[in-house]
């Protein structure tokens, strides 16, 4: 994936729910659930909204590395790449906050491509 420092993070109503990993190394099971659990059905091309707007995902950066330079966070372990679909200039920025039940899928991602004619 091509580097994208230069976008925007968004930090006002984010939240962390995020488990740390077992000394092994290795994910525990239960953590790889909690985490899919926290990105929800954020996958690229699904759109969804929320109370600070409507969103397409662009990318899933699940690298904690990239993750955490993105976000800004040591912390991260995951980020969501969107863009604001309701702004003619929705410039793509990176976010971490958590799927809540206040969250609103709108178009799920895209599952495969259609064969070219």
């Amino acid at each position: 994936m091509h580097s994208i420092a230069p976008l925007h993070t968004a930090t006002s109503h984010e939240h962390d729910g995020r488990k740390g990993t077992p000394s092994s190394g290795r994910p525990h099971p239960h953590y790889l659930a909690d985490i899919a659990e926290q990105i929800g059905p954020r996958q690229p091309g699904a759109i969804y909204q929320d109370v600070d707007g409507r969103f397409e995902v662009l990318a899933l950066v699940t690298d904690p590395a990239e993750a955490a330079q993105l976000l800004r966070r040591d912390s991260a372990r995951w980020a969501v790449i969107v863009r604001d679909t309701l702004r003619p200039d929705g410039i793509p920025f990176a976010v971490g906050s958590v799927w809540t039940t206040s969250d609103y899928l709108i178009r799920p991602a895209r599952t495969a491509y259609a064969p070219a004619a």
